[in-house]
């Protein structure tokens, strides 16, 4: 049985600014990262169901990338993501406006490469660095 990890963020801005940020590729670009030292120099993504998505992770300095990859099991606009990793664990996305807030929360199956706690740190780190870009432009 895989362990579910889940990452969360309520970002000041609408609702739909909140999904054009998450899901375009431009905007990826800027902020799917964990540290300052990384960066995604390429993203591809075609968001429906049975469309895959591709985005290049790398270290700034060159020493290191690799392509964070899936395919959408079920998009629901403004709602709802799920995809499967390239190696094969779920991700589910979901989006709730409250007010003029917008609720983010991932629910993702842990690898067994690294440890849980680097893992819940990682992708929350992403989060919050989605949070700051969007709420910043």
């Amino acid at each position: 049985m895989s362990t579910v990890l889940t990452v969360n963020t309520v970002i000041n801005a609408p609702l739909q600014k909140v999904w054009d940020y998450f899901t375009q590729p431009l905007h990826i670009m800027q902020w799917n990262n964990a540290s300052p030292d990384w960066h995604t120099p390429k993203a591809t993504n075609d968001l429906k169901k049975g469309g895959t998505f591709s985005f290049t992770m790398a270290a700034k300095d060159g020493s290191m990338s690799f392509d964070f990859e899936g395919t959408y099991n079920e998009v629901i606009e403004l709602q709802l993501i799920e995809y499967t990793t390239a190696d094969n664990r779920k991700v589910d996305v979901h989006f709730s406006a409250n007010h003029h807030e917008t609720v983010v929360m991932e629910a993702f199956e842990a690898e067994t490469e690294n440890p849980i706690e680097l893992q819940q740190q990682g992708w929350q780190a992403i989060l919050n660095n989605f949070k700051l870009y969007t709420e910043s432009n």
